[in-house]
């Protein structure tokens, strides 16, 4: 299986990055998607990244997770594609596998519906639009609920990253990629 990370102009360089980093690391499928006609996307920050594939090329048929980075107007140009929100909606009713950090949750997955009756969280100052399609906000970092996983912002990117490594392929896979990023030593977490 593959999974996708949905690239908008204007997204959140760290978050989207450091996923597939991770996940690569993992020996996962990720690949990078514009939904642009143009594999070239600009991020918040100035970088420009060139994407394994455009919306329109991509097969979803395999698709594992589908993420969604924040950043703005990154969120907001993803949850303006109807495609992908086509596509999300249908994924999640598998139940297929998606994940959504910072503005994301908030911005693309609420107002699908899809975190309806679940804990979820978003970056601080969204959670009024979160609570508003139906989640529970919780002020957390990362956040896991079955087979959606949400996380608050750019320093939790890599917690976010690992938390999907853990969710497909254990947590022991995840601990390995921890331990080899140098996040932990032994039962020893380094972030506080």
């Amino acid at each position: 299986m593959t999974s996708f990370v949905f690239l908008a102009d204007g997204f959140e360089e760290i978050e989207a990055l450091t996923v597939v980093d991770v996940m690569r690391r993992a020996g996962m499928a990720v690949r990078t998607v514009s939904i642009t006609d143009n594999k070239q996307v600009h991020g918040a920050h100035g970088v420009i990244v060139e994407t394994d594939m455009t919306f329109k090329t991509a097969d979803f048929s395999d698709a594992e997770w589908l993420i969604c980075p924040g950043g703005m107007p990154g969120a907001e140009n993803l949850h303006k594609f109807d495609a992908l929100n086509d596509l999300l909606k249908v994924h999640s009713m598998h139940p297929g596998k998606v994940a959504a950090i910072c503005a994301a949750p908030a911005v693309v997955l609420a107002p699908l519906g899809l975190l309806r009756d679940i804990t979820a969280t978003c970056y601080p100052g969204f959670d009024g639009q979160l609570t508003a399609g139906g989640a529970e906000y919780v002020n957390e970092r990362v956040v896991v609920h079955e087979n959606v996983i949400t996380a608050n912002g750019p320093s939790s990117s890599l917690l976010f990253a690992l938390a999907i490594v853990a969710s497909s392929l254990g947590e022991g896979a995840a601990r390995d990629i921890a331990e080899g990023m140098l996040l932990y030593s032994g039962n020893t977490p380094y972030y506080f």
